[in-house]
């Protein structure tokens, strides 16, 4: 129920608020080895731990159908709940998936978002084995499941990183942004001026990244095959500087990541600066990259450092040091949290 004289979930975020739910919850089974406050859930079952994660995408919070084909939105929210399974440096095994949908939305279009459901199952060795279906009075909503396994000393979680860690992402970081800006922008020409066609040609690779993004399973493949277990690690779903926060204030430990070692693809920085945004910005605040950023010991870094998939962008530091950026021309900055917030007024 509102109340007009309650606090704002806009004055918490989304972190403060899953904060404050879960403060009290005491865990009272001894097979929940990790409950909230990491990329899964792991449970003991057995010789072998289950992973357990779920995430929600709702339309016109989290998708715009107006530019997003129900294929690969069905693929995506397939995809983003994986990533949080490989994040445990886990295997994922099963998904169930539960939507709801107004009476706008026809038998053909729910066959065509399965289909890119069905398209990720295919290509990442996992069974849809249940879920749900309701009705809804406004649009589409999806809620998916997955579980997952790993050896007990396999799991890596993001709250182990150590002092003189190196600080390393897979991948490039804000391509997904900008190609979510990409789309509303040809979205606002459109409305202005129906007969106008979509400018999207040149501009592939960025839009891929932002419509079906990819589980980033290749990396902790070639980890495993390298021998290296990250200390820390979380996928990057609310921009780099969030995850990186979230390794650090988990951790106790302080960070420093130099701007001229965040891999960011030509594309992106093209876009970016078309749209007169730094592309730096993107990169630390942009979200929905599905990449994995972790931390290693230093003693894998010429390891590390032979696979063109990683870059090291920094290193952890003690705590009382803090969260700082070191920019191209030399200078400190603070590093903050800016990514994605759904409950945010401005959102």
């Amino acid at each position: 129920m509102q109340n007009p004289s309650g606090t704002s979930l806009s004055e918490l975020g989304e972190f403060g608020l899953i904060k404050r739910l879960t403060q009290n919850i005491v865990l009272k089974n001894s097979g929940t080895i990790k409950g909230v406050g990491d990329d899964a859930a792991v449970l003991k079952f057995g010789e072998k731990y289950c992973i357990v994660t779920t995430d929600m995408l709702i339309e016109g919070v989290h998708f715009d159908l107006s530019y997003v084909p129900l294929k690969h939105l069905g693929y995506k929210s397939v995809v983003v709940n994986l990533s949080d399974v490989y994040a445990m440096n886990a295997q994922p095994k099963q998904i169930t998936v539960s939507i709801a949908v107004s009476n706008r939305f026809t038998l053909e279009a729910l066959d065509e978002l399965y289909k890119g459901i069905k398209l990720a199952c295919e290509k990442y060795g996992i069974d849809l084995v249940g879920g749900d279906t309701t009705s809804s009075v406004t649009g589409m909503l999806i809620s998916i499941t997955a579980l997952g396994e790993a050896e007990p000393d396999e799991i890596v979680y993001r709250n182990t990183a150590k002092v003189n860690d190196l600080i390393c992402v897979s991948g490039d970081l804000g391509a997904a942004y900008t190609g979510l800006q990409l789309l509303e922008r040809e979205k606002l020409v459109f409305k202005t001026n129906p007969k106008m066609q979509p400018e999207l040609t040149g501009n592939e690779y960025i839009l891929e990244r932002q419509l079906k993004p990819e589980a980033r399973k290749d990396i902790i493949q070639s980890l495993k095959n390298i021998k290296v277990k990250p200390t820390s690690m979380i996928d990057i779903s609310d921009g780099l500087s969030s995850e990186l926060l979230h390794i650090c204030t988990g951790s106790g430990v302080g960070c420093r990541i130099y701007e001229d070692k965040i891999p960011i693809a030509p594309e992106t920085i093209k876009m970016a600066e078309e749209m007169n945004i730094d592309p730096t910005t993107c990169a630390l605040n942009g979200g929905e990259d599905y990449e994995l950023l972790f931390t290693v010991s230093l003693k894998d870094h010429d390891m590390i450092k032979e696979n063109p998939g990683i870059s090291p962008i920094g290193y952890i530091t003690e705590a009382n040091t803090g969260y700082n950026l070191i920019a191209r021309s030399g200078q400190t900055a603070p590093l903050t949290a800016q990514g994605w917030n759904a409950l945010l007024k401005n959102k």
